[in-house]
């Protein structure tokens, strides 16, 4: 629907008229302070326009980078993306390696990126991150001590993750504590379990919005415990596609929605 809207707009010569309108009415609400996004649909869209897989994902790589310029814009201090799960990993038919490539291209491109300076962001990569090529923990490595001083906005990139494995993995984290006695049964609390989590070096690791492309609605384990009282928005767009005026149609569809975050 929003498709057919949008052409109409455009062969009306008001799209730009409708998109400073809505930029407008967002600026005056609650703009979230930590969007997490599942970026899906890749894959599809090069299959909608005869490309190859690649083609989709370099596609997709672009709209990451023009998200991170609308984000600063609109001042939201915490993004997370979903960029490749660990259930990826199993892959076989060379996308994989055409991923890694593709991952270590852009994740060098962050590294000599000025915003990451001009704008103090910490840039950290959650998951399994042993599973992934010694030449992406290599740069992983680099962007972490760069920017591990910085705590103005946070970039948090999820590569080999999976909900499940950051639950097995905080629950080991407490088991060695309550082995070693630094930590008590009764102290096991909410608090202890999030201090654990992958998204613990965060001010807020729950993410007010979580948004997902592509029109599935599921969020395949992203982030289980954080998402708890998330607000969730799915779009029927494909992620190369993402504009801009599609973030401000998520964040006006966050303001109007009444959080009680289970009060």
């Amino acid at each position: 629907m929003n498709k057919i809207k949008d052409t109409i707009l455009e062969l009306s010569g008001l799209y730009k008229i409708y998109g400073k309108k809505l930029e407008n009415e967002i600026k005056t609400g609650d703009i979230p302070k930590h969007i997490a996004l599942i970026l899906d649909g890749n894959r599809r869209w090069a299959k909608l326009h005869l490309e190859i897989n690649k083609k989709g994902h370099w596609k997709g790589a672009d709209a990451v980078e023009n998200l991170l310029d609308w984000c600063e814009e609109f001042n939201i201090k915490i993004v997370t993306l979903y960029a490749l799960s660990a259930e990826n990993l199993d892959r076989k038919d060379g996308e994989l390696d055409d991923l890694y490539e593709l991952i270590q291209i852009r994740l060098e491109k962050l590294y000599n990126d000025p915003r990451i300076h001009r704008c103090k962001m910490r840039v950290k990569v959650i998951g399994r991150i042993e599973l992934l090529p010694e030449s992406i923990k290599d740069v992983l490595t680099r962007l972490d001590n760069v920017t591990k001083n910085y705590n103005n906005y946070f970039l948090n990139i999820a590569l080999a993750y999976g909900g499940q494995y950051e639950l097995v993995d905080a629950v080991k984290k407490i088991a060695e504590k309550i082995k070693t006695g630094d930590l008590q049964i009764e102290e096991i609390t909410k608090k202890e379990i999030e201090s654990n989590l992958y998204t613990s070096h965060l001010p807020q690791s729950e993410p007010d919005m979580i948004l997902r492309t592509s029109g599935e609605k599921r969020l395949s384990g992203f982030l289980m415990w954080q998402s708890a009282y998330s607000e969730l928005i799915f779009m029927d767009i494909f992620w190369p596609e993402f504009r801009k005026i599609d973030l401000m149609r998520a964040i006006r569809t966050f303001q109007v929605r009444k959080r009680r975050l289970g009060k």
